[in-house]
């Protein structure tokens, strides 16, 4: 494949729309996200746009406030971090679309697509319409029962011990956070698609995996210069290697009866929200 760098062209006359993938971690962006960058219609990044050097924004994986706590994957797990990422004044846009555009490629010179996407950015779609010239949007969530094993596994067994701890002392617990991370996901990205649906689309991870055909033809209905768009694809994603497939049954299945419950507990405070994206509470 041809991999035109877009140091020395300018990206800001190129481009036709940016497309953000909103979605929450562990939610199915990274396969979503990379089918998008198969084509040839697109600019992309090397990376996740927060892990690019130049970005000028809060980090996850970066220490914050007095306790040095990082929030890691569960950004929306309290309101100091919600409070954080989604503040303008943490953010600067223009600093941050100057270094995307400079470390961006592209398969084909005639690219007018910039595609990225960050999870915590789901918490400040309002400032990437206000400083991205015709920002278009894919708005995706995920069985909250799912998400939150796939966090509480990686906590456990890739995460540094010292920054766990603090999800696992002072009367916390790793299961309640994760699930209170999660249904504050879904809270705000209801919030997104009331405020700035007719930006984007809107499908669950689970209605991807059964029908990417008309998924595909929902997001090329948004930017129809992804016509050579395929979900019908393998990819190598987060240690897996394979074509689209609803990941859900086996993170449940790893699910004991304890987890499971804290999960509930936590989302029993939260049913609408749940209900209103498909989803119900598991007794």
């Amino acid at each position: 494949m041809n991999r035109i760098p877009a140091a020395n062209r300018d990206l800001a006359r190129l481009l036709d729309a940016h497309l953000f993938v909103i979605c929450p971690n562990d939610s199915g962006s990274s396969f979503l996200a990379g089918a998008l960058e198969a084509s040839r219609a697109v600019w992309r990044l090397p990376r996740e746009g927060q892990k690019m050097h130049g970005y000028a924004g809060p980090l996850p994986w970066r220490p914050h406030g007095p306790d040095r706590w990082l929030p890691g994957l569960l950004w929306a797990a309290e309101q100091r971090w919600l409070d954080l990422f989604s503040d303008p004044r943490e953010h600067d846009w223009p600093r941050t679309r100057k270094a995307w555009y400079f470390q961006a490629w592209a398969a084909d010179a005639r690219a007018s697509v910039f595609v990225t996407k960050s999870p915590s950015h789901l918490l400040c779609v309002e400032q990437l319409v206000r400083h991205f010239r015709n920002a278009r949007f894919l708005f995706m969530v995920r069985n909250p029962y799912a998400v939150c094993e796939g966090i509480c596994r990686y906590y456990r067994t890739s995460f540094p011990r010292r920054y766990r701890r603090q999800f696992e002392e002072q009367g916390k617990s790793l299961p309640a956070a994760a699930a209170t991370h999660a249904a504050n996901c879904l809270a705000r990205q209801r919030r997104n698609l009331e405020a700035w649906g007719d930006r984007g689309v809107f499908f669950t991870y689970e209605r991807m995996c059964a029908d990417p055909v008309g998924v595909a033809d929902g997001i090329r209905s948004l930017v129809p210069q992804l016509e050579d768009l395929d979900l019908r694809r393998r990819l190598a994603v987060k240690g897996y290697d394979e074509m689209l497939a609803d990941m859900n049954p086996r993170h449940l299945a790893r699910l004991d009866a304890g987890e499971v419950a804290a999960f509930s507990r936590v989302f029993r405070t939260h049913r609408d929200t749940l209900a209103w994206f498909g989803y119900d509470v598991m007794e």
